[in-house]
């Protein structure tokens, strides 16, 4: 999981996926908010915060299509094949920085393929384009006006997408501050980790102790992947 995390910029405007957009604050200062309180609450989140420094996500200014599409590409494969599957998407349509929906739906199944999606994966990226035209996977600025629930459940009707994948555009792209992704395998072994488990913890059991982190329990997620990441290796 750890290689999906987004470093970026020190600051950067707010453009925070939540009821409304709200360009008041960095991301840097945000940050720093949410691990004041998180070292306040919680014991555990106030050594990783010190252990392992600011929180440097910089959530992706990209559509929620765009995001959901990457996602697909990336289910079950190591991040460089399916960023070489994405980069070949990208040549099928030169002149644009990202295929448009109605692009995808055009394309030769035999394009499709070529690029390196499986059968199931093609399908899902048109059912994607499909359900973007229709209004049903809303723009950014219609996310926006959504809240996490409204978007979850919205979403996992789409051909490919489940919770988990939801989960994560809310976080890396929509920059939702209160997402706890507790069925992700790095958060569970990163408080697995920290807690010195020697088996790794139910979710429903996490997601009831990440109750204690609202609502800044994205900022959780994260240094529970730092925690997974520095484990490795060990």
């Amino acid at each position: 999981m750890g290689s999906n995390l987004i470093p970026g910029a020190e600051s950067i405007l707010l453009f925070a996926g939540c009821e409304n957009e709200r360009p008041v604050l960095s991301w840097a200062a945000m940050h720093t908010e949410a691990e004041t309180s998180l070292a306040k609450k919680c014991a555990i989140m106030r050594r990783l915060i010190q252990t392992h420094g600011p929180c440097l996500l910089v959530p992706q200014k990209r559509s929620p299509y765009e995001a959901l599409i990457s996602a697909v590409a990336h289910q079950q494969l190591h991040a460089n094949a399916a960023e070489a599957i994405l980069r070949r998407l990208k040549a099928l349509f030169p002149g644009c920085r990202f295929p448009k929906p109605q692009q995808v739906l055009d394309a030769d199944d035999a394009a499709l393929r070529g690029c390196g999606f499986s059968t199931g994966k093609m399908l899902a990226i048109r059912d994607i384009a499909a359900k973007t035209l229709s209004g049903h996977i809303p723009t950014r600025a219609a996310a926006a006006k959504l809240d996490d629930d409204e978007l979850i459940s919205r979403l996992v009707e789409v051909r490919g997408v489940g919770r988990w994948t939801v989960e994560m555009l809310l976080i890396f792209t929509l920059g939702r501050p209160d997402v706890f992704p507790a069925d992700d395998y790095g958060v569970r072994n990163g408080w697995r980790v920290v807690k010195k488990f020697a088996e790794m913890p139910r979710p429903k059991e996490l997601l009831a102790r990440a109750d204690k982190w609202r609502p800044h329990r994205t900022l959780a997620a994260w240094y529970l992947w730092r925690a997974a990441d520095a484990s490795k290796g060990r």
